[in-house]
């Protein structure tokens, strides 16, 4: 079997732009998708994808460890984040050919299910969930909690100065306790401060949640500082997460080997596909570690997480979008069933997904520009 054709697919996701990748084989019938979306970047992943086609095309996409390694090192330079990214999406549509030529779903090829389900958490926002302006803080809370979920992400309001006064922290921790109490002690919450705040006041924000139960604090600062996340971890009693930032096991081995996070967020989109997920969540098992892999992305990224999910011991939670727009499942299907808050990416071929190239032309991509994050005195800070 070979490679005969790398195709970047562009959709109109909404608030940015999927990558689909479509990889075609010379069996008849037989093709492979996967994803490569990254935020913002769409024109320089796109870019990426067809670079690496000539390093791929006439291989056998299932000699998928052979093309990871080709298109890791097969360059005098190595990429970051948006390579890593076309090589997700390569990656995924390979996994999804394997599993259709051997008739057998994608956790199967990695080893089998060890578990039974995969548990989901949501977002505050509810994805596109209708409500009233009105409504709390706490009233968004209850309705996010849809189709069974047991957890809830959130976070707080307002941007981050990289030093706060006792009044912005206490008005950030107010938001989160009222969530807290709208929702119960059972449901699982957790935080993402997503990269915005300094390493002390990220101490600061953390001590001061410690007793609202949080299964895990994320991006208390941003990860690339691996000292300041360990001050982080060390100082605040609450789980650290990170990782939708950092692509392949380089980038994530200093917060391991630091013990800078618990639990590890690899995004399949990003970090270097299924194959490379799978790495980072052996390394992460050596050091007793967990993953929840980030997943804000299109359905073909979710099927990609739950295959993982199913099959990766250190598993802990997958993120999900509950809702998003109406015809989601018709460019890429089937819908996702969710019951009692958990998913099974099921037993169809491959990555179980069907990409409507019909559908997608319907959405072509916009030209999308990331939303400033600007202070009150007009600095930008981190988005």
């Amino acid at each position: 079997m070979k490679i005969t054709g790398l195709k970047p697919v562009l959709v109109n996701g909404g608030y940015i732009n999927w990558v689909f990748v479509r990889v075609e084989t010379d069996v008849p019938g037989l093709i492979g998708w996967g994803e490569s979306s990254l935020e913002w970047k769409t024109n320089a992943v796109a870019g990426a994808i067809r670079d690496l086609e000539p390093l791929v095309l006439g291989q056998d996409p299932t000699r998928i460890e052979r093309l990871w390694q080709l298109m890791h090192r097969g360059a005098f330079y190595r990429g970051g984040i948006v390579v890593a990214s076309a090589m997700s999406g390569i990656d995924q549509a390979c996994w999804d050919i394997l599993g259709k030529s051997l008739n057998q779903p994608v956790y199967r090829l990695l080893g089998g299910a060890v578990r039974d389900r995969v548990r989901l958490y949501g977002h505050l926002t509810g994805d596109g969930i209708p409500r009233a302006k009105s409504q709390t803080l706490g009233e968004i809370a209850q309705a996010s909690l849809v189709d069974g979920l047991t957890a809830l992400k959130c976070g707080p309001s307002r941007m981050n100065r990289p030093m706060e006064g006792a009044a912005a922290v206490k008005a950030s921790v107010a938001e989160i306790a009222e969530i807290r109490r709208a929702i119960g002690d059972g449901v699982d919450l957790m935080v993402d401060l997503h990269g915005r705040c300094s390493p002390a006041l990220s101490v600061e924000i953390g001590k001061a949640l410690e007793g609202l139960g949080l299964l895990f604090l994320e991006e208390p600062c941003l990860p690339y500082s691996v000292s300041g996340m360990k001050k982080v971890a060390d100082q605040v009693r609450i789980p650290i997460a990170a990782g939708e930032r950092l692509a392949t096991r380089w980038e994530f081995e200093p917060l391991i080997a630091s013990r800078a996070v618990e639990v590890l967020q690899p995004d399949p989109s990003h970090c270097g596909g299924i194959s490379e997920a799978r790495r980072i969540a052996a390394l992460a098992e050596t050091h007793y570690m967990s993953m929840a892999f980030h997943n804000p992305l299109s359905h073909i990224n979710t099927q990609a997480c739950l295959h993982l999910g199913m099959a990766t011991p250190n598993f802990l939670i997958q993120e999900v979008i509950q809702r998003h727009h109406s015809w989601r499942y018709e460019v890429v299907g089937p819908a996702l069933e969710i019951k009692d808050g958990y998913a099974h990416p099921g037993d169809r071929p491959g990555l179980g997904v069907e990409v409507n190239e019909a559908e997608c032309a319907k959405h072509p991509p916009i030209e999308t520009r990331q939303p400033e994050a600007v202070l009150v005195d007009g600095s930008v800070t981190d988005w």
